[in-house]
């Protein structure tokens, strides 16, 4: 997919739809729709493919079609789903597949407001629905830039195994800091949904949660190996608040600080 292809071609909303549970997309011919997800994570399905973890947007195209839509049954997911047409009819429009972006909050102001004129009740005259027309393509259009600009970004870049993996050894580099998700999302250069998904998906584990488990095995090898007081280790890494540290310390090896300090001497 290129830009050449975008120049001849005018795309125009045919419906914009939220959703929030699972379904099927049929994909009339001549029909694309594209999927943005607000929030959480989706799956998508297609004949004879290995399913797809969607948490920014996805292509959907007539010829590859139907897709089905799985919303996780223990986690809410909002997305929308844009099915539009591009004219003129017959030239080729080849868009499909996921697509990343580094301006969520710009692509979803775009939805709330494509989501405002479509569901706007007030009567409206032949120029002012004309004018709404041209500003909802307008807005398809530049939607579909960004996705297609940054998602060929996103491709010249390291692969999103190479960008885990160094926020993983940044992360034990740095344990003792004050990390958070925003934070970390942002040095991979990837939004905070994508990020979860892939950290998850490498790990096993939550952002948050390999970040305990990581001081927690730092604190294990100070107890065993300096004199520090509890109170000093939980500090060194990266516990402000003892009782916090306490508690997750008991949570991930079964005793307390103290318990493990006097089973280790």
């Amino acid at each position: 997919m290129n830009f050449q292809q975008l120049i001849p071609l005018v795309p125009l909303i045919e419906q914009i739809e939220t959703c929030s549970t699972s379904l099927t997309l049929g994909c009339p011919a001549g029909m694309y729709q594209l999927i943005i997800v607000r929030r959480g994570h989706i799956t998508l399905h297609q004949n004879n493919q290995e399913p797809s973890v969607c948490s920014q947007a996805y292509a959907c195209h007539p010829e590859h079609g139907p897709y089905t839509i799985q919303v996780p049954k223990t986690k809410t997911a909002e997305y929308i789903v844009i099915t539009y047409r591009m004219i003129p009819d017959g030239y080729p429009w080849s868009l499909h597949g996921p697509l990343t972006t580094l301006s969520e909050i710009k692509i979803h102001y775009m939805l709330d407001e494509l989501l405002r004129t479509t569901e706007d009740i007030h009567p409206l005259s032949a120029e002012e629905i004309a004018a709404q027309t041209i500003r909802k393509r307008m807005m398809l259009e530049r939607i579909l830039f960004i996705y297609l600009y940054e998602s060929h970004l996103t491709q010249d870049k390291k692969s999103s195994n190479e960008s885990i993996e160094e926020i993983l050894s940044y992360m034990n580099e740095h344990y003792m800091l004050k990390l958070s998700l925003p934070m970390l999302a942002r040095r991979a250069g990837m939004s905070v949904g994508y990020f979860t998904v892939l950290f998850k998906k490498q790990t096993g584990m939550t952002m948050m949660n390999y970040l305990y488990t990581l001081r927690i095995e730092k604190a294990k090898q100070m107890f065993l190996h300096t004199d520090l007081l509890a109170k000093e280790v939980a500090g060194r890494v990266g516990f402000i608040d003892y009782f916090h540290f306490s508690k997750v310390f008991k949570k991930k090896t079964g005793t307390s600080p103290s318990e493990f300090i006097a089973n280790h001497n």
